[in-house]
């Protein structure tokens, strides 16, 4: 089960360590590579790809998102 954390004023969370959901996404975006909603989407599995990424970034990763049109990309600094 996914332990979840509240951040005080913020978001409940999941832990990267007993998430399968967010280790998913962790590992497609470690190449570095700017990465559409999509591909997201596809590759790793999961859905609210916005979602993910504000956990990850509780879980201390950081990570860039950049609109280009109507194409979102995400990508691990």
């Amino acid at each position: 089960m996914t332990q979840l954390t509240l951040a005080f004023g913020g978001i409940h969370f999941a832990r990267l360590e007993y998430s399968p959901r967010l280790q998913r996404v962790l590992k497609y975006l470690t190449d570095k590579k700017p990465h559409s909603t999509r591909d997201i989407v596809r590759e790793a599995n999961v859905c609210a790809v916005n979602s993910c990424i504000d956990e990850l970034r509780q879980n201390g990763f950081n990570i860039k998102c950049a609109r280009k049109g109507n194409v979102w990309r995400y990508q691990l600094l």
